[in-house]
């Protein structure tokens, strides 16, 4: 099959679909890795959250623009995830919804928009969250600028571009291994953070990845 160089509104939402069974299938690992670190429940509330998205998506057109979709997905996500993961992740949907209310197709450059948006509003939650601080940032931020650098060069496809926006978000998440957190309740852990990979930025990249798997898949990639 050839190359794509959209993502429809009905691509999009069946990405949530599958972000929903790439989350159900890692909660353990997920709530292992905030185990050491965190509330253990990071796994748990993904999974809850995503499970409510698809829920009300079930009640909207599957070719709803792609604004509401990702509106719908950040609400749901900000009323079921709990703690301070609730808020980042609805406001990542949320802000990601406010460039793309009424547009049926994102292409390359609309998608670095749109992931710039995402995480302007996670580091603005987060209380201004730079890289280097063991937070889901530090897998959205690399990603992000792989998107920028691959929207302005019209040689890369959609497909090559979410691969490396994937490949650099997995990168960002192993970096966290060594970090100390700075933020949230692994902070308090202090040097005894060190040595374990963030669950927000290992669940970041398994979204950024699930649109990259998706589009694989739809254009035959093996």
């Amino acid at each position: 099959m050839s190359d794509i160089n959209v993502l429809t509104s009905q691509d999009v939402y069946e990405i949530i679909f599958r972000i929903f069974d790439v989350i159900k299938e890692n909660e353990k690992y997920l709530t292992d890795l905030d185990a050491a670190i965190g509330d253990a429940d990071h796994g748990i509330n993904m999974t809850r959250g995503f499970k409510l998205a698809t829920e009300r998506l079930k009640e909207l057109n599957p070719s709803s623009d792609v604004g509401t979709i990702f509106n719908t997905v950040g609400m749901a996500l900000l009323e079921t995830v709990g703690g301070a993961a609730g808020p980042l992740y609805g406001m990542w949907f949320m802000n990601m919804a406010q460039v793309v209310m009424g547009k049926s197709e994102l292409d390359k450059k609309t998608i670095a928009e749109i992931l710039e948006a995402g995480l302007k509003g996670v580091q603005d939650i987060g209380g201004g969250t730079q890289p280097g601080e063991k937070t889901m940032v530090d897998a959205i931020y690399p990603a992000l600028e792989e998107l920028k650098k691959a929207a302005e060069d019209e040689s890369v496809s959609l497909l090559e571009a979410l691969r490396r926006a994937a490949e650099a978000a997995e990168k960002g998440m192993k970096a966290t291994i060594p970090m100390i957190a700075k933020r949230g309740r692994a902070s308090y852990l202090g040097e005894r953070s060190r040595g374990h990979q963030d669950p927000g930025a290992t669940s970041s990249y398994l979204i950024i990845k699930t649109f990259y798997d998706y589009l694989k898949e739809k254009t035959g990639q093996s």
